[in-house]
C-alpha cells in the first residue's frame, strides 16, 4: 500500500477563486496566522502581529534577504507584435537565462525592443526550453532593468503590477537582488514587529537564496520522485552559521521564515544538524518522508495544489495535519498564496 502524501494527486484540493489574494493588506502584519502545533495536532487562529509572543529569548529567526528583480520585460518584436521576457538568472556580461513569450516566435537571432535604447537578442535555446538572451542598453544593464522592468507578480494574481507592488512584493529585509519571486512568508514582517522580536532577546540570521521560476512549476508527474527541480543559488555567511549553531546548541529553536529559508538551511546542514557556511546551487526537493536537520519551526504561506512547496510543508507538519489545516483554512476564509495569510508550524 502506498502511504498518503507520497503521490502528487495527494496534494490536490479545490480552492475557490475568491480565496486567492489579489492585493496586499493595508498593513503587513495584519494578516491572519494559523498556528499548527505538531506535538498536540491542534490548530489555533491568531493575527500575524501576535507572533512575537511565541518566541523564546534563546531562539533564532532565519530570514532570506533576497530582493526581487524587476525581471518582467515587456516589449515588441520586429513585426510590432508584443513579446515578454522573464529574466531567471544572470550569466554575466548582460546575458541572462530567461523564459519568453511567445516561445514559438522568439528563436535565436530574434530581437525584442523593450524601451528606447534597451533591447534583448535571443542567443540560444536551452535543453529545458528557456532562452539565453543578451541585453543591450545605453544605460548600465542593471539600471535599465530597474527602470523599465516590471515586478514579476505570480500568474495567479490576475492584474498588472502597480507602483505599490514595487514595495509590497519585497520583504522589509530584502537586500540583494536576484529573485523572480518573493520569499512570501517574509512579507508579513514589519520593522516594528522585527524590533519587538529582537527586544525579547531573539537573534536573527540572514541567509540568501535567489528564488527561481521553478517555484511556480507544478509537479506534473504522478510520482514526485521523478520531478526535476530547478537549481537555486544560496549563500550562508560565517556569521549566520555561527549564530544559528550557537543558539541551537544553547537550547534555542530555529525559526525558518519561508520555504526558501528551509531549503537553504537543509542544503547547508550536515547530518547532525550543524549549519555550514558557504555558497552553491541546490536542487533540494523536500517531501514526505524527510528528516529535518536544521529547522524547528516554520513560518509559511498557503501554497498551490500539487506544488513542491505544499509537499515541503507536509514533510514538516505531517501529511494528514497539513491537509486538515488547508481544509480548515479554506472553510475559515483564509487568503491564499503570495499576498495571502500565513501559517506557523510549531
Amino acid at each position: 500500500m502506498i502511504p498518503d502524501g507520497t503521490r502528487t494527486a495527494d496534494y490536490d484540493f479545490e480552492l475557490p477563486p475568491e480565496r486567492i489574494a489579489q492585493h496586499p493588506l493595508a498593513r503587513r502584519d495584519a494578516s491572519r496566522l494559523m498556528v499548527v502545533d505538531r506535538a498536540t495536532e491542534t490548530i489555533a487562529h491568531r493575527t500575524f502581529a501576535d507572533v512575537a509572543e511565541l518566541f523564546d529569548p534563546r531562539d533564532v529567526l532565519v530570514v532570506n534577504r533576497t530582493r526581487v528583480l524587476r525581471a518582467r520585460l515587456l516589449g515588441a518584436r520586429a513585426s510590432g507584435a508584443p513579446a515578454e521576457i522573464l529574466l531567471l538568472k544572470p550569466l554575466g556580461d548582460g546575458r541572462y537565462e530567461a523564459m519568453v513569450s511567445p516561445g514559438g516566435k522568439l528563436k535565436p537571432g530574434r530581437r525584442v525592443d523593450i524601451a528606447p535604447g534597451f533591447a534583448a537578442e535571443i542567443l540560444e535555446v536551452t535543453e529545458r526550453r528557456t532562452r539565453i538572451v543578451q541585453l543591450e542598453s545605453e544605460l548600465a544593464v542593471d539600471d535599465a532593468i530597474d527602470r523599465f522592468g516590471h515586478i514579476p507578480l505570480p500568474p495567479y494574481i490576475n492584474r498588472a503590477d502597480r507602483p505599490e507592488d514595487a514595495e509590497r512584493y519585497q520583504t522589509v529585509f530584502a537586500r540583494e537582488a536576484g529573485s523572480v519571486a518573493a520569499p512570501t512568508a517574509g512579507l508579513h514582517f514589519t520593522p516594528e514587529l522585527l524590533a519587538r522580536i529582537e527586544a525579547r532577546g531573539v537573534a536573527r540570521a540572514d541567509v540568501l537564496l535567489h528564488v527561481g521560476a521553478g517555484t511556480f512549476k507544478p509537479v506534473e508527474v504522478d510520482d514526485p520522485e521523478r520531478h526535476v527541480m530547478h537549481e537555486e543559488w544560496y549563500s550562508v555567511t560565517n556569521a549566520a552559521a555561527r549564530t544559528i549553531n550557537e543558539r541551537r546548541a544553547a537550547g534555542g529553536r530555529v525559526w525558518a521564515v519561508g520555504t526558501t529559508s528551509v531549503r537553504t538551511l537543509e542544503s547547508a546542514a550536515d547530518e547532525s544538524g550543524l549549519v555550514h557556511a558557504g555558497e552553491r546551487e541546490t536542487r533540494i526537493f523536500i517531501r514526505p518522508p524527510y528528516r529535518f536537520r536544521a529547522v524547528d519551526h516554520l513560518v509559511t504561506n498557503f501554497h498551490l495544489p500539487r506544488s513542491t512547496l505544499i509537499m515541503l510543508v507536509a514533510a514538516f507538519a505531517g501529511y494528514e495535519l497539513t491537509m486538515r489545516a488547508y481544509r480548515l483554512a479554506i472553510e475559515s476564509g483564509y487568503r491564499f498564496y503570495s499576498y495571502g495569510d500565513a501559517m506557523l508550524i510549531l
